[in-house]
C-alpha cells in the first residue's frame, strides 16, 4: 500500500513573508559551502570495486572504534545495490543536537529548507507530532513526506524512520545522546507502494564535536514492492530492472548529503542553543 500524497505547495527557496514571525528566520542561509575536500577526490576516484563495498548486514560495525576502509565514495556491489558513503565534520554538534534536529525539522517546510537552501523544496510528517516526545523518539516510527532535488532532478520520496535496532545496532550502546547516536530509515517513492533502499547517519562524540558518517544502500535487494506474496516478489523483481538508480545519480547523492550535512553544521549549534526547547 502506498502512502497517500499529502497536499503541498512546491518551490525551492524563500518567497516573500515565508518566514515573518519565524523564530529560526535568522538561520536562513541561501549559500552552500564549497565541497570539502576528501568528497571532490571521492567522485574524481569514480566507482569502487564491490569487494570494498559493505552489505547493509554490516551497518552495525559503524560503533566499532576506528574508521572503514571506505568512508568516502560509491559503486555497486555485486547483489546490484548501489552504495554511497560519506563523512561529515560537525564541529561544536552532539549527537543529541542531531537527534533532535530529525525530530524538529520536519514540522515546518520552511525549517527543512534551512537545511539545505539549494535543494529542499519541501518536508511535512504523516502525522501529529508525539506529545513530550524528546530526541529519538520524536522521529523514530514516523514517517516524513520528502521533496528534494538531488542534482538536477525533483525526487519526491517517504522516509520512514525505524529503531536503530530493527537493522542489528545495539541500542544500549547509544544510551548516551552526548556520546553517539544512528538515524535508520527506510526510503520509498513517494505515491507508489515501492521502497528505494535504506539510509543510516551514525553521528559519533569527537574532540571538538561529532562526525556523521553517512551510508545508502539503494535498489538491488533493497528496492521492493509492497505487495503481498508471490505478486510482491515478482513486481520485486520488475522494478529492481527498471528502477535502479544510475551511478550518475549516486554522485548527485554523495554530494547531496556532504553539502547537506555541511551546512546544517553552521548553524545547528546555535539554533540548538535557542530554540531545542521549543517545539
Amino acid at each position: 500500500m502506498s502512502h497517500p500524497i499529502p497536499s503541498r505547495s512546491l518551490h525551492l527557496g524563500m518567497r516573500e513573508g515565508e518566514l515573518r514571525d519565524k523564530p529560526y528566520a535568522a538561520f536562513w542561509n541561501p549559500r552552500i559551502a564549497p565541497l570539502v575536500e576528501h568528497v571532490r577526490e571521492a567522485l574524481l576516484w569514480g566507482p569502487l570495486a564491490a569487494p570494498l563495498l559493505p552489505d547493509l548486514k554490516g551497518a552495525p560495525q559503524l560503533l566499532d572504534a576506528g574508521d572503514h576502509e571506505v568512508e568516502n565514495g560509491l559503486g555497486v556491489r555485486d547483489d546490484g545495490a548501489l552504495f554511497i558513503a560519506v563523512r561529515t565534520a560537525m564541529p561544536d554538534v552532539s549527537p543529541a543536537m542531531v537527534d533532535w534536529w530529525f525530530g524538529w525539522h520536519g514540522q515546518e517546510p520552511q525549517r527543512y529548507k534551512l537545511w539545505h537552501p539549494r535543494a529542499h523544496v519541501h518536508a511535512c510528517w504523516g502525522d501529529a507530532d508525539p506529545p513530550g516526545a524528546k530526541g529519538r523518539t520524536r522521529y523514530v516510527g514516523r514517517v516524513s513526506f520528502v521533496d528534494e532535488y538531488i542534482g538536477s532532478q525533483l525526487q519526491q520520496v517517504t522516509i520512514r524512520f525505524v529503531r536503530p535496532a530493527e537493522l542489528g545496532f545495539d541500542e544500549a550502546a547509544l544510551a548516551d545522546p552526548a556520546q553517539a547516536t544512528v538515524v535508520c530509515a527506510r526510503i520509498g517513492l513517494l505515491g507508489l507502494p515501492v521502497e528505494a533502499g535504506w539510509l543510516v547517519h551514525h553521528v559519533r562524540g569527537v574532540p571538538g564535536g561529532a562526525e556523521m558518517r553517512s551510508r545508502f544502500w539503494l535498489g538491488g535487494p533493497h528496492g521492493v514492492v509492497r505487495a503481498p506474496g508471490f505478486v510482491g516478489a515478482v513486481a520485486s523483481r520488475f522494478a529492481r530492472r527498471v528502477a535502479s538508480p544510475s551511478l550518475e545519480e549516486a554522485r548527485a547523492l554523495l554530494v547531496h548529503c556532504s553539502q547537506e550535512m555541511s551546512h546544517l553544521a553552521s548553524f545547528l549549534p546555535k539554533l540548538y542553543a535557542e530554540l531545542h526547547e521549543v517545539p
